[in-house]
């Protein structure tokens, strides 16, 4: 049982702003003031009663753009970070699991993938293909894999020497179950903690490309898209830039809390039993 009163205070902070993030993106349309691409008023308005957060370039509520941005940006990282572990994790542990010439041609593979910028290769991939949500996701996706596969990789291979494996295979066991049924419950603490590091990695993916132009496309909003369209502003003291820019900070640092004290607490676990 998880004990609320045991909960580090830097994680409890952590644990209540990523809630709060995800039920403004879950809840979007329902607590916006005003539609995604509404003009509501003039051209970057100051703070007050009527747009708290002030309007945009274009004079549009700041507030609903950022509700709106933190519903796309948190489910294309989310769907994103979902293909990059899903991929990863299983090629990972099959390249573990099978070894031989499987295992040599995806590490290669993977190494020659990595070996080439992310950012460079999602520019020059995303340049060429549709400008859709799912290319996106799939871009996304499949760059980031290549972490989650070497990670997989690494802790599988240590798994799948232990006694408990050996003893699978032993009674006859296919390949597929030592995966799911003997090494993947066993290697859920790092890959749990990986998984908060790589969400963020998707979020600061995802708001680059949209900053340089290739990520999501107007007049859907995201917060690196909602960068790039407020930069101008902050020559004249304007703080229409600044805001989702401090949303993206508050959200990374907020699920980096939260992993590491997962990381913490199931290492702990697993050492409690240990000694037992």
């Amino acid at each position: 049982m998880l004990d609320i009163k045991r909960i580090p205070p830097g994680a409890a902070i952590g644990l209540v702003v990523t809630l709060l993030f995800l039920l403004v993106a879950i809840f979007a349309q329902l607590i916006a003031p005003y539609g995604l691409g509404e003009i509501a008023g003039g051209v970057w308005e100051p703070m007050s009663a009527k747009f708290p957060l002030g309007t945009d370039n274009l004079g549009r509520d700041l507030l609903s753009r950022m509700i709106y941005g933190a519903q796309t940006t948190i489910f294309i990282a989310v769907l994103a970070t979902l293909l990059s572990f899903s991929m990863g994790a299983i090629l990972g542990f099959a390249a573990a699991v099978v070894g031989g010439w499987f295992d040599m041609v995806m590490s290669r593979f993977v190494d020659l993938l990595m070996a080439i910028p992310t950012l460079i290769f999602g520019l020059v991939v995303l340049s060429v293909l549709p400008s859709t949500l799912a290319t996106l996701i799939l871009v996304m996706g499949v760059l980031d894999s290549t972490r989650v596969y070497r990670l997989s990789r690494a802790v599988a291979v240590d798994l799948n020497v232990m006694d408990f494996v050996e003893a699978s295979k032993l009674r006859g066991e296919g390949k597929w179950w030592v995966i799911f049924a003997e090494i993947l419950p066993n290697a859920l603490s790092p890959l749990v903690s990986e998984f908060g590091l790589r969400f963020i990695y998707a979020v600061l993916f995802l708001s680059a490309l949209s900053f340089l132009g290739l990520g999501v496309q107007p007049p859907a909003a995201d917060w690196g898209g909602m960068v790039k369209e407020n930069k101008d502003g902050i020559v004249f003291g304007i703080p229409a830039a600044l805001i989702p820019a401090g949303a993206i900070a508050a959200l990374a640092i907020s699920v980096n809390l939260v992993a590491d004290w997962i990381l913490n607490r199931t290492t702990d676990l697993k050492g409690g039993r240990g000694n037992g």
